[in-house]
This record gives C-alpha cells, structure tokens and sequence, in this order.
C-alpha cells in the first residue's frame, strides 16, 4: 500500500501544478474515506472526502430519475464564490475531488482529471468494505 500511496501522491502533484489554481486533490472510497491527497493537510482532505460520499450519492439519486440512465456518477461540478469542486468518479469505489480557486481553466481541469484517471485507474480502485474492513 506504500508503493501504492507514492505512485500516487506524485500523480496527483502532477495534476496539481498542471492545472493553475487548483488548491487541493482528493482521492476518496464511496463511502468517504480519504485514500491519497496532495495540496492539503490530512483534516481538510479527510472533511472534502466525507463530504464527496454524501454528494455522489446525492448525484446517482438524481441520476435515477433519468429514464435511461445508470444512476452512476461520472461529474459533478459546483461553482461558488471564489471558486470551483469538481468530483469524478475514478474506478471501482473509488472519486477524485479537486478544489480550485474561481480563476481555474474549467476545461483544462477536466481534460486533466479524465486523463488521471485514465492512467491510474487501477490504482484508484476500492475494494468493498465487509463487516467494516476491506477485503
């Protein structure tokens, strides 16, 4: 899991200082739990992945009301003052959120998450969680 870990702080890094004023990378399980980060310390990203499991499970409710949908959450994006989240679904139980200041290239953020997740996909899987561990 280590080996893991490293291959992925520097993944994330990379998307980081690609896309200016990105502030914090997050890569979370479904249910929330904080699994590599970059650009924030550990309480802040561990607040950002809590609060991304109950948003993609907002989003798939949503998603179920549409006739020919899935219900699987691939984007979501919220714009606010001062700035932009961004959470995408990145493997099997697993999302990486990106929180960037207002002034960030909106496409160019996308572009570079979709191809993060391309290239380390595998590594961005959860296993399910049974009896409160994961397999």
């Amino acid at each position: 899991m280590i080996q893991q870990q490293a291959n992925m702080d520097w993944m994330l890094k990379d998307l980081a200082e690609g896309v200016p004023q990105t502030r914090h990378v997050v890569v979370l399980s479904a249910d929330g739990l904080r699994m590599a980060q970059y650009g924030t310390d550990t309480d802040t990203a561990d607040r950002l992945a809590a609060a991304c499991a109950g948003l993609q499970s907002l989003a798939a409710a949503v998603g179920a009301e549409l006739p020919h949908s899935d219900a699987r959450m691939r984007l979501v994006v919220i714009e606010m003052d001062g700035g932009f989240f961004y959470l995408m679904a990145a493997g099997a139980g697993a999302f990486l959120a990106v929180l960037a200041d207002e002034g960030v290239d909106a496409g160019l953020m996308g572009q570079r998450m979709r191809d993060l997740v391309l290239r380390i996909g595998a590594h961005l899987s959860s296993p399910p969680r049974q009896d409160g561990a994961a397999r």
